[in-house]
């Protein structure tokens, strides 16, 4: 550490605070020297040659010179393999047991000395030298993961040698590195959370769950969640890997080139480099719906929000009191804007103490609660991992007496600074301690709260040097297996995820949880959904964040959505209201600031600024039913609310660079205005006929158009057919239907809500066609064709 970074820590955390990180920097670095096993010399190792195979069912397992690969082909087409012993489980991606093989599908002679693998829905062939390719049933290669490589130690060579490393896989300490090809086309997106996303350039993403330090904008990575998951688009099809295995690593993108040099085409290119842990890995292939939707069953569904978590949401750090809360929720009514929820940040703490209150800044928060949920506004808490170590208190202390803290590799419990002082952490992949946390959210329930938002879950230790988190060497539980803190840093949020959303249904059965997560990890759409984290205010991170909820729905986290306005600093009034037009299209809609940053109310920005944002509140509030039909396919589908415009035309290489719009669902394109100054943007359009809402002009797609975009709203059109569930005048559910071109169909799905709890929900078809000039719209049942039975409004210009 140089003088800067003592100075800055300093500045950042106050003198005895920033002293104390110092030392815990420090402390960190020793536990480390003396804690992380030591790494004798290093071999490298490859595969070798194919040696025999042993067919199974889905696949068998072929045995290389130097090593073994087990492989599989579900019923359902999606991929597994896995090298020298690593199995599907145990994982923490994957839901309940793996996918069942296909019977029908085995291993058999190929060309060359390889074997391959033919199922209904893609063909795998694995070469002599250990190289997996991945093709379409037509025989086009998707992808070609050529042989990895592994630097093991003797220990690491003896472990693998003797078979003990079971459904991890032997040898599992060992670094491996592993590069695939995929076609000169191919566009790369994933990764988890990418603020210089969705599109993926060409660079190194690191693989390890960090906190920023405060913000961040499109030049910073990582952030606060990584997967190792890679969604990629090409002429050939598309398809997702995810290699499941939790330690830290790097993947290495390069786009291909077709036509390169003598030319011929240069594949695009992933290498994907781990310290350590299993080479397993999984692909997902078909059209984008299919791909998620195979990935949604293998990692479960995702978590369904109440109803009430669609609607505008307030957040603040810095409320400070229950009046400051009673003001700003009173502005709201008075000014006639919709609210659905205020959240608690830190500051309501005693002392930042979690499941704590202050009494006297909020004496009576029950009470509090009461009267805004009179008014139709819940109370959402943060939660941060993190206990004050303070002998006497009743919270360290239960958890000291159960061993539920994080300990080194002496036995020692292991602290960190954060907001209370010196901490604690709370193992959470011990299910004992996940059970105990769980139960603690009781007090949030009894205090009033509907919904909790876990922070600082990477988990954070403040440093003002090195990675801000706990020691490589700290010692988990891993569910039974045992490891340290280098597999377990990335899972740490998502098992906190896990421990909450349990706890809150054992508490509530009869209530959805509400709860999302600024950390996690592959499968933590299980659990709730998550939030941009501390986007810097400013331009660049406007369009962070709509990098950031697309690239999290192309990893199966649909509900997610920004700072609006940015954490940091003050928005001016144009950039304001510009975050606030794209947030009201995201999952999660939700305004919130540091402590020392200015106001995100919208009446703070002016008459101008409040008037827009009224008419941006009221249309979410009358698409409020296309949201929940949106949340529900997401459920049952994998489906994002919010999709990339190559969604449904992935084979249009125009639509692949579009970044600036999406799709939400199949009926609508939003087209946000990221840049200052502009009254005016052009929109990429894919093929079909589609209608500017706010004029009705109608535009053939594919193709682009330039629109208005005054400040008072930005561009969004609406598919040609499509039948969406809306709010009516009235405030009872009706459908809004696009006029369809002539000589063409249209319809939607609607889900109609049936509560906060776990009623079952039917999805009800609807279809909109041309009859005598005039639209007609009508249910689609299996018993045939009925009227629509709901009100219907026909929009746009028949034929």
């Amino acid at each position: 550490m140089d003088g800067r970074g003592l100075v800055r820590s300093i500045k950042v955390f106050g003198s005895v605070r920033g002293w104390r990180t110092v030392r815990a920097g420090w402390r960190r670095q020793r536990t480390d020297a003396w804690g992380l096993p030591a790494r004798g010399a290093e071999r490298a190792r490859v595969p070798g040659l194919a040696l025999e195979a042993e067919p199974g069912p889905g696949g068998g397992t072929v045995r290389f010179a130097r090593s073994s690969l087990r492989i599989c082909v579900s019923a359902g087409g999606t991929v597994f393999w896995g090298w020298d012993g690593a199995g599907p489980l145990p994982s923490y991606a994957v839901a309940g047991e793996p996918p069942e093989a296909d019977p029908r599908a085995s291993l058999e002679p190929d060309t060359d000395g390889g074997w391959r693998i033919v199922s209904e829905r893609v063909t795998v062939a694995v070469s002599r030298h250990g190289a997996v390719e991945v093709r379409t049933p037509g025989g086009v290669m998707l992808r070609r993961d050529l042989p990895p490589r592994w630097w093991e130690t003797a220990a690491d060579s003896a472990e693998r040698e003797g078979g003990a490393g079971g459904a991890a896989g032997a040898g599992a300490g060992a670094r491996w590195v592993q590069r695939s090809e995929v076609p000169a086309d191919a566009r790369f997106f994933g990764l988890g959370g990418r603020a210089a996303g969705p599109r993926l350039r060409d660079g190194a993403y690191r693989l390890w769950n960090t906190d920023p330090k405060g913000h961040f904008a499109p030049g910073d990575d990582p952030l606060y969640l990584t997967m190792p998951v890679q969604f990629v688009v090409s002429d050939a099809g598309t398809h997702l890997v995810f290699h499941d295995n939790s330690w830290e690593g790097l993947v290495t993108l390069a786009e291909g080139e077709e036509g390169a040099g003598s030319g011929h085409d240069r594949p695009g290119t992933s290498e994907v480099r781990m310290g350590g842990g299993p080479l397993r890995c999984w692909v997902v292939v078909g059209t984008p719906a299919r791909v998620l939707h195979g990935w949604a069953a293998l990692t479960g569904a995702p978590a369904l929000p109440p109803s009430w978590a669609l609607g505008p949401q307030h957040a603040r750090w810095g409320f400070g009191s229950a009046r400051e809360v009673r003001r700003v929720v009173a502005g709201y009514r008075e000014r006639g804007l919709p609210l659905s929820a205020v959240h608690l940040d830190i500051d309501h703490y005693d002392g930042h103490r979690v499941f704590t209150v202050d009494r006297e800044r909020f004496p009576d928060l029950p009470g509090l609660a009461a009267e805004l949920s009179e008014q139709g506004v819940r109370l959402v808490s943060i939660v941060d991992p993190a206990v004050k170590v303070e002998p006497g208190d009743p919270l360290y202390d239960e958890g000291r007496a159960a061993g539920a803290f994080v300990r080194d590799a002496r036995g020692r419990e292991v602290h960190g600074e954060v907001w209370p002082g010196t901490c604690a952490y709370p193992d959470f992949t011990d299910p004992a301690v996940r059970e105990w946390w769980g139960g603690l959210y009781e007090e949030r329930l009894r205090q009033g709260f509907s919904g909790v938002w876990h922070d600082m879950n990477e988990p954070v230790a403040f440093a003002p040097f090195g990675d801000p988190t706990l020691p490589r060497s700290a010692r988990h539980a891993l569910d039974g297996r045992g490891g340290d803190h280098r597999e377990a840093h990335n899972v740490y949020g998502l098992t906190m995820a896990r421990a909450g959303y349990e706890g809150l249904r054992r508490l509530r059965p009869e209530e959805r949880p509400f709860l999302f997560t600024r950390s996690g990890w592959a499968g933590m759409q299980r659990y709730g959904g998550t939030w941009s984290g501390d986007v810097s205010t400013g331009w660049p991170g406007l369009r962070a964040s709509l990098a950031l909820v697309l690239g999290l729905g192309l990893c199966g986290v649909p509900y997610s959505g920004p700072d609006v306005g940015g954490f940091d600093g003050s928005p001016s009034p144009e950039l304001f209201l510009r975050w606030y037009q794209l947030g009201a299209w995201l999952p999660l809609f939700r305004t919130h600031a540091a402590i020392d940053a200015g106001r995100r109310e919208p009446w703070e920005f002016g008459p101008e600024v409040l008037e827009h944002a009224r008419g941006v509140l009221a249309e979410r509030e009358r698409l409020r039913p296309y949201f929940e039909t949106l949340a529900r396919l997401a459920r049952m589908t994998g489906a994002p609310y919010v999709r990339p415009v190559w969604w449904g035309t992935p084979e249009d290489r125009l639509l692949r660079d579009c970044e600036d719009a999406f799709l939400l669902g199949d009926a609508l394109l939003v087209a946000p205005v990221l840049t200052r100054g502009a009254d005016r943007r052009a929109v990429r359009l894919p093929r079909g006929r589609w209608y500017d809402t706010a004029t009705g002009q109608a535009y053939e797609g594919p193709g682009q158009v330039l629109l208005d975009a005054p400040l008072s709203r930005v561009p969004v059109l609406a598919r040609a057919g499509s039948v969406l569930a809306v709010r009516g005048d009235d405030g009872e559910l009706a459908l809004e239907v696009w006029a369809p071109a002539a000589g063409r169909t249209g319809g939607g799905l609607v889900v109609r809500d049936t509560g906060d709890g776990w009623e079952p929900a039917e999805i009800e078809r609807y279809q909109s066609r041309l009859l005598g000039g005039r639209v007609v719209v009508e249910r689609v049942t299996d018993d045939g064709v009925t009227e629509a039975g709901l009100p219907v409004r026909v929009r746009g210009v028949a034929g």
